[in-house]
């Protein structure tokens, strides 16, 4: 029987709804937003998943983004008008990500995703650096809703 690829990151295949929580370094809340975050595994074409948000500001106001990951091998690559980088997955089951910023010069983050036991609730944590020094966490909390 051959093993799937990615089998941590296809364990978030579907719909998830939560909150985006950025804080600065001291752990001071600068804005929480409402995400919708759909995830797939396209299964004709070059990418292997793509990645859909809808987020909800507190003002209301609304932001839609998108991103495709190709396969390379030992990591899905990800090229978008706001960030490059790739993502890999522990033996573990921990899906990481490092992503420089291509609209913020000199940022980056990596980010940490981890599942919980029962498949239905995740956690995600992005650690955002500029010029080498620390300066936001956003904390994501989600359900999977479909």
């Amino acid at each position: 029987m051959t093993e799937l690829k990615f089998p941590a990151h296809r364990a978030h295949l579907g719909t998830w709804e939560g909150t985006y929580r950025h804080i600065d370094v001291l752990a001071q809340e600068e804005e929480l937003i409402q995400s919708h975050v759909v995830c797939e595994f396209p299964e004709d074409g070059d990418v292997f998943y793509r990645q859909t948000i809808k987020l909800t500001h507190a003002d209301g106001s609304v932001t839609n983004a998108g991103f495709d990951g190709v396969d390379r091998g030992d990591h899905l690559w990800f090229d978008t008008p706001t960030f490059i980088g790739k993502s890999w997955e522990t033996a573990d089951g921990v899906v990481l990500l490092n992503l420089e910023r291509k609209d913020e010069p000199g940022a980056h983050f990596v980010e940490v995703i981890i599942l919980g036991g029962d498949g239905k609730h995740r956690a995600r944590t992005w650690h955002w650096f500029k010029h080498g020094q620390l300066y936001r966490r956003t904390l994501c909390d989600e359900v999977r809703t479909a």
